[in-house]
């Protein structure tokens, strides 16, 4: 049954041109992985508390800033190690056509933030770029030992956001060389509902971070 779901998921991802066949090694390259909500309702559905999951606007923003922009939207409740195993899949494709890591961003959301750590930890290249944004707890180093954050890494939380905390202890356990790190709170008051949206706040800081020379 779990080769029977991977599957599944293998064929979504690759049956919806995610991967180019001639990219442009000059360009810069922003996989963006959205939360949990959006793997069991529709992208029209309202959250409760949060609203609607800006999705269309994030990933238009990214491309208005330049960057060629990566994203499904996921099936229903897919593991999150096996997920990252397909996006390490898209990584390695456009490396092995020789766009630099320097120039490929993974930027996860929530429950796609932790699919994104996983990317880290499976991709292992100290190269590649990562925006972390509302997932991260001190309690995940002990509840999901086995990431290992490796690559420049900006982890974004949300001061009012009890799913979201500075990653530096995750930073300092992990055993990859991880030349540039940096956390980054900040204060909208929304709460989790902060990256339901295509905010400035965060997502300014995730641009600007894609286009750094690390």
């Amino acid at each position: 049954m779990k080769n029977i779901k991977l599957a599944a998921v293998l064929f979504l991802t690759f049956s919806s041109q995610q991967l180019i066949s001639q990219p442009n090694i000059d360009d810069k390259y922003i996989i963006f992985l959205h939360n949990a909500f959006l793997e069991t309702h529709d992208i029209a559905d309202e959250h409760p508390d949060h609203g609607r999951v800006e999705y269309h606007e994030i990933l238009n923003k990214f491309r208005d800033n330049g960057f060629v922009t990566l994203s499904d939207k996921r099936m229903t409740n897919v593991n999150s190690r096996e997920y990252a195993e397909i996006v390490v899949k898209q990584v390695d494709s456009l490396i092995n056509k020789e766009v630099p890591a320097k120039n490929i961003t993974v930027v996860g959301t929530s429950k796609g933030g932790y699919i994104a750590q996983y990317v880290s930890t499976i991709a292992n290249n100290s190269e590649l770029n990562y925006v972390f944004v509302g997932s991260f707890r001190e309690s995940d180093i002990e509840q999901i030992p086995d990431i290992n954050w490796c690559g420049n890494i900006l982890n974004i939380y949300e001061k009012s956001d009890s799913a979201g905390t500075s990653g530096l202890s995750r930073n300092n356990n992990s055993t990859c060389n991880n030349a540039d790190y940096e956390d980054l709170e900040i204060n909208t008051g929304l709460g989790h509902g902060f990256l339901f949206r295509a905010l400035d706040a965060w997502m300014i800081p995730a641009i600007e971070w894609a286009n750094r020379i690390h």
